[in-house]
């Protein structure tokens, strides 16, 4: 960072000159918006805009005299370039759900004092758990003031994209029946009302997608619903006329996006109102009126968007098959351009990628920025080329393709690596070793309703076994035509819950990788659905099938480490791979399929 020239310091100072003026000792800044979504509008990117890192997840804190950025091992590289000269310390912390800004909180400000948050973009859970550990340092919480909104002089206002219906035969409940069983859990839970904020779910109980946030096909709206009606508060505008009425049949009324917080102050004495404390922010939980009492559980459409139906399958089959074909047209131009010398940069394969995406049929648009990152960028989980700071491929070594798409069918999600050149027996054997971790959960039987994070260290164990250890989750759930990172399942090293429970349907990435700091990365990535595999005297279990259709480098692999049982799983996938995708390829693209999908 050239201190000459970043507004850094500046805002910085400004952001502690608000804190003066208020008596205040500290200002935390999460990433998140008041949906508590992962990828956020311009208008609430401020962590971003006071700090200079730009990674997708972060936490920072500001006090008077220092500030802190607390961020996990797939943003260290990124984060300690971004923040050079800043002033910010990057704490690392061990995953992105660790709490550790909590504890920091609570030894830098002194007793007696005071700590910000802005409530409306906190989840309530979050703040619950903040404010145990600083009333136990004897430290205040105030979460009723925006300091950002003092200081952050042109910042940007809300999206105005329009929203759509994601219609039939794609969408294949209605938004009725949607309804129907959100209105059938609230019942069990004796709630006459439910405020759903998390955009994601709105969106998968509406039937209605947009493009409000970059990647994810969502909109900015909350929606309250009740015994026998529903409202959703959205900006106006948002929703043409027809699109309206169809709500208005099905029980939606609209209303202005931000009356949300003043129709939660009306509800009637007497009534009980079911939030998700994980999915709703502080403040929305602070205008409910004190005679209405609130019942805190997980949103019932997050457990029911997370199980895909059979009829969602077959489309989820088919928009994996799409991606599939995109990817063997563009690895067959990548392949050739490589072998005529052709200059190629991860700024190339990232354009030319999605390209080949955009020709599919049913695609609406990338479900994340495409991670392209040679050799040492490759061991940037999270890296992203751009204009200014990217790679040419050329020489030796390895080249890691993380992407997906959202199509009108499902969404995708997908890493391959790739040999460039030369590559050594240490290379070899770190992708033998990842690919393994791959194969070992994909082939993995377990009983049904296991909790997620319970088979996490399946896919560890080949690297475990070797003293290696990657920072990151194995594996997310990813949505239908949805947000490419879904919960509530996380196969990850998270603490268990009773709401991770693995059940048909779900769909989920298997991910494992291995980085070399300044070197390489390794990560294969499939996507995969829980089916059922049998039932006996012990239970329901369940299989993963895997969905995701491109071939695996077989020239990466050491086949000395690698098991006739594992090699027999390959085989077999590549196998599906081809029959699957030939009749979608012609030309290169099929010569590249049938090559690269030989049995080894």
């Amino acid at each position: 960072m050239d201190t000459r020239s970043s507004p850094i310091p500046v805002r910085l100072e400004s952001v502690r000159d608000a804190l003066r003026e208020r008596g205040i000792d500290a200002l935390l800044v999460p990433s998140s918006d008041p949906h508590l979504s992962e990828y956020l509008p311009e208008r609430w990117q401020g962590r971003v805009w006071l700090s200079g890192f730009t990674g997708s997840m972060g936490t920072l804190v500001v006090t008077t005299e220092r500030a802190a950025l607390f961020a996990d091992s797939r943003y260290w590289v990124q984060a300690e370039h971004e923040l050079r000269g800043s002033g910010i310390d990057l704490v690392k912390i061990p995953t992105g759900a660790a709490t550790h800004h909590i504890e920091w909180l609570a030894q830098q400000v002194r007793k007696g004092g005071t700590v910000a948050v802005d409530g409306q973009v906190i989840a309530l859970a979050a703040a619950q758990a903040l404010k145990r550990t600083l009333d136990a340092a004897g430290v205040a919480l105030r979460s009723d003031i925006d300091l950002l909104a003092d200081a952050w002089a042109d910042r940007p206002g809300l999206p105005r994209a329009r929203v759509y219906a994601h219609r039939t035969p794609h969408a294949v409940t209605p938004r009725a029946a949607k309804l129907a069983a959100v209105r059938q859990t609230m019942a069990q839970q004796r709630a006459t009302h439910h405020f759903v904020s998390t955009v994601d779910d709105v969106a998968w109980i509406t039937n209605l997608r947009g493009a409000d946030v970059d990647y994810n096909p969502v909109f900015l709206a909350h929606l309250l619903i009740d015994a026998s009606s529903a409202t959703l508060f959205i900006g106006a505008d948002k929703i043409e006329p027809a699109l309206a009425a169809e709500l208005a049949a099905d029980g939606i009324a609209l209303a202005d996006y931000a009356g949300a917080a003043a129709a939660l102050a009306a509800l009637p004495a007497g009534s009980t109102l079911l939030i998700d404390p994980r999915r709703t922010t502080l403040a929305f939980r602070g205008r409910v009126p004190g005679d209405v009492t609130v019942v805190e559980a997980i949103n019932p459409s997050t457990l029911a968007k997370s199980r895909k139906s059979a009829d969602e399958a077959v489309h989820i089959r088919e928009a994996m098959a799409e991606d599939g074909a995109a990817m063997c047209h563009f690895y067959a131009w990548f392949e050739a351009a490589l072998a005529r010398g052709d200059k190629l940069t991860e700024i190339s394969v990232d354009e030319k990628l999605s390209a080949e995406r955009a020709k599919r049929a049913g695609f609406v648009g990338l479900s994340f920025p495409v991670i392209a990152g040679f050799n040492a960028n490759g061991a940037m989980p999270h890296y992203r080329a751009t204009k200014a700071s990217h790679a040419a491929i050329e020489g030796d070594g390895l080249l890691l393709i993380d992407s997906g798409g959202q199509y009108l069918g499902g969404t995708t999600d997908i890493t391959r690596v790739w040999p460039i050149g030369r590559i050594d027996d240490a290379m070899r054997r770190d992708y033998t070793l990842v690919l393994k971790g791959t194969m070992a959960l994909s082939r993995t039987r377990f009983p049904r309703g296991t909790l997620s994070p319970m088979i996490d260290a399946i896919a560890r164990a080949p690297l475990w076994a070797e003293g290696i250890e990657f920072g990151h989750g194995t594996g997310h759930g990813v949505g239908y035509f949805l947000n490419v990172h879904e919960g509530p399942q996380s196969i990850s090293k998270t603490i268990p819950e009773a709401t991770m429970a693995m059940e048909p349907g779900m769909i989920t990435s298997i991910e494992p990788g291995l980085y070399r700091e300044g070197r390489w990365g390794v990560r294969i990535e499939n996507l995969v659905m829980n089916v059922t595999a049998t039932t006996t005297e012990f239970g329901e279990f369940l299989d993963f099938e895997t969905l995701t259709l491109c071939p695996i480098d077989t020239r990466c692999i050491d086949k000395r480490l690698m098991r006739s049982d594992e090699i027999a799983w390959l085989n077999a996938y590549h196998a599906t791979v081809r029959e699957r995708l030939a009749p979608r390829v012609s030309g290169d693209a099929l010569a590249w399929l049938n090559t690269r999908t030989e049995p080894i």
